[in-house]
């Protein structure tokens, strides 16, 4: 179970390009030792007053004593100089765990997960988290990128589609159709059915109203919005 939001310090470790524009950086925690967090979560680091930039985590929350942040750095602003910028030993200060796009405790309904881009770092989170209990709930990922070059983690989902039955993956690019258009292919019951879906405010709503227009309810839809 995640703890409230509490300030931070951690040491970066390690640093990784996933591709050109998307970055990871491996955090040990200084203060605290550990830190629970809930798989879906972010972190928020402070640049100024009233200034902070929201980093998804992308470890699991069965290591609590380090911490992985993904971002994309393509839009070259504060933050995406900041990432580019940082290198081991380095110390980091932010406040976390934050945000709710995480599973219910005891929700046992089909899981829908719908990610765009950077969109799959919260999402790839939780459907880690899912596979280290064997998915107990049978859960389908539709993954959408521009191009191939922009599925960051295709090969690792791929792999987990392979060792898990229950999770079904189909990543998607723009040459072969937007995200709302496969799930309104693939979603054609929405009984006993809850979605995630992480990226641009676009793709959400378009795929959240795909979805309402099968009957599911709106509340049934969890969101985290990226840009």
């Amino acid at each position: 179970m995640a703890e409230k939001p509490r300030e931070c310090r951690a040491r970066v470790t390690a640093l990784r390009a996933l591709t050109p524009d998307v970055l990871e950086a491996d955090l040990a925690l200084v203060e605290p030792a550990a830190l629970a967090f809930d798989a879906g979560q972010w972190i928020s680091v402070p640049f100024g007053p009233k200034l902070v930039r929201a980093y998804s985590i992308a470890s699991s929350p069965r290591t609590p004593s380090a911490l992985t942040l993904c971002a994309d750095v393509a839009p070259a602003g504060l933050g995406s100089q900041w990432f580019r910028g940082l290198a081991p030993g380095a110390e980091v200060a932010f406040k976390g765990p934050l945000g709710g796009f995480v599973l219910e405790p005891g929700d046992r309904r089909r899981l829908l997960l719908v990610a765009e881009e950077i969109g799959i770092v919260p999402v790839r989170a939780i459907a880690r988290e899912l596979a280290a209990g064997g998915f107990a709930r049978p859960a389908t990922l539709v993954y959408w990128a521009r191009d191939a070059g922009w599925l960051v983690h295709d090969a690792d989902l791929r792999a987990l589609a392979r060792q898990h039955r229950g999770f079904a993956y189909h990543p998607v690019t723009s040459a072969e159709g937007e995200a709302a258009g496969v799930v309104e292919r693939l979603v054609t019951d929405v009984d006993g059915l809850v979605a995630y879906v992480a990226g641009g405010e676009a793709m959400i709503k378009a795929v959240r109203a795909v979805l309402m227009a099968r009957g599911l309810e709106r509340k049934a839809v969890k969101w985290e919005k990226f840009w």
